[in-house]
């Protein structure tokens, strides 16, 4: 079954085989539901975190593609799985007739760039899909994720496994069951980043002839054009960009805020029910067009949601004038001393979040939210009882289960980091980096996925793709 092409798709055509621009059969979401039936999956993205997805999915299913700009890592897991049909683009991967038949599942672990690019073409294959966190690279794309999913009906799970967890899920229910009363204040911070990017790298690095084992046009992908940028010695993957340090570059990466606040933030954001952030600011040192910055704190402000209060969320990252960026220090003294682990006594995490409300706070001394300490007398870790959330705390597999359970039960809400959830809480703190980059605040309509009052921050929140990876055509 076929769609109509708008003039955009017929043009996108020109660069691609039509395949991209079709969906699948209407069976393909719904063939396996409420059945024992083999599920078949194909990966995108198999090395670094890619790797253990991949690694993970198919002890869960039948892996029948693989796809990775570097031939050494579709190698590696050739090896593993000799029958699977291997790829290095993953558009030819979606001009293939008989993966598209044969697969029905699909994780995707690539840079954030071309997150949504790879799992939008899966899902109007009407396939189900895990992706790595961030869930995309762009705040449009976000929407984009969670509008698709549901018209499609397919099942997903974004790669933040802290979801998993007990201590996460228990702390939810506790925060939601009204243990701190009204909470109108999170504070979360993290030790990222951890990778070159501003102060020390704010320029690109010099060009050298690509290796034969790397598909670089396939690893840029929907990112502008640019020459390979080493390193000398050809045989290294850590190189500038390939395999991780990508992540501080603007083309490529989200920087501090998009790698980590999907986990050090999942838990209050998933507690305290928020979605749209109604105002967003930041201030950033080093900010540049090339490379994150050096340090920022990102405000967003969260309307009421019905009976619960607003929030307002600060997010913290880097380093200005030598010191780190945390929250006020009378608060970080309060939950220190909720802290029961000796080891950690006395000391503030790297990483952590603190929710303030009207009848105290609670302190979680952990990126995943596995571990939470209330000054009301609670404590949620993975090894408390959960009263309305399913028992899960599987970590990583866990989570790759849980989404195989939906798929097989028909049931997309099976997954709690499912894109309808994932979505709003990738595409808020994506947000940060749009009042990084333009350096000013501005006041955000999330319906319509448009600043109300920053016009030139439209550039920011919806990046033009390359040509030739421009292929989603006409959006919803």
């Amino acid at each position: 079954m076929s769609r109509r092409l708008t003039r955009r798709q017929a043009l996108a055509a020109s660069a691609a085989s039509l395949g991209y621009l079709y969906t699948a059969p209407a069976f393909s979401a719904e063939k396996v539901a409420g059945s024992n039936a083999k599920l078949h999956v194909a990966g995108i993205g198999i090395g670094g975190k890619g790797s253990s997805d991949i690694d993970h999915a198919g002890g869960l299913m039948e892996v029948v593609a693989l796809c990775d700009v570097d031939a050494g890592f579709v190698a590696d897991k050739a090896k593993k799985w000799p029958k699977a049909k291997t790829f290095s683009d993953f558009r030819k991967l979606f001009d293939d007739k008989e993966v598209l038949k044969t697969a029905d599942a699909f994780t995707v672990s690539t840079p954030d760039h071309n997150h949504a690019l790879a799992s939008l073409l899966a899902i109007r294959n009407k396939k189900h899909v895990y992706c790595q966190k961030p869930l995309t690279h762009d705040v449009y794309e976000a929407h984009l994720m969670r509008t698709e999913a549901k018209k499609y009906g397919v099942c997903t799970q974004m790669g933040n496994q802290g979801t998993a967890a007990t201590g996460l899920r228990r702390s939810v229910e506790l925060v939601r069951g009204g243990a701190l009363g009204d909470v109108k204040e999170v504070h979360v911070w993290t030790n990222r980043p951890i990778w070159p990017q501003a102060p020390g790298v704010t320029q690109r690095p010099k060009e050298d002839p690509v290796p034969d084992w790397l598909n670089w046009d396939a690893w840029l992908g929907t990112a502008p054009a640019r020459p390979y940028p080493g390193p000398a010695d050809q045989n290294k993957r850590r190189g500038p960009y390939h395999d991780f340090t990508w992540r501080g570059g603007w083309d490529f990466g989200t920087g501090a805020i998009g790698d980590m606040a999907c986990h050090t933030a999942n838990m209050a954001f998933m507690a305290l029910k928020l979605a749209h952030p109604t105002r967003v600011s930041a201030e950033a040192g080093d900010v540049n067009p090339e490379t994150c910055p050096s340090s920022a704190h990102v405000t967003l402000e969260f309307p009421a949601r019905g009976e619960l209060a607003p929030v307002t969320l600060h997010w913290y990252e880097g380093r200005k004038d030598g010191k780190k960026l945390l929250p006020p220090t009378e608060l970080i003294e309060k939950a220190i001393a909720l802290d029961t682990n000796q080891k950690r006594k006395g000391k503030l995490v790297d990483s952590g979040s603190i929710l303030v409300g009207s009848k105290g706070i609670a302190y979680s001394p952990d990126d995943y939210g596995a571990e939470v300490f209330f000054s009301t007398g609670e404590t949620a870790n993975n090894g408390s009882k959960l009263e309305t959330f399913p028992a899960n705390n599987g970590q990583d597999f866990g989570q790759k289960k849980e989404w195989v359970d939906a798929i097989k039960a028909g049931k997309p809400e099976l997954a709690l980091s499912n894109f309808d959830y994932a979505g709003l809480l990738t595409a808020a703190f994506l947000l940060g980096n749009v009042a990084i980059r333009t350096g000013k605040p501005f006041a955000w309509d999330g319906e319509a996925c448009k600043t109300k009052d920053l016009p030139e921050a439209e550039k920011f929140i919806r990046r033009e793709y390359r040509k030739g990876w421009d292929l989603l055509g006409a959006t919803a």
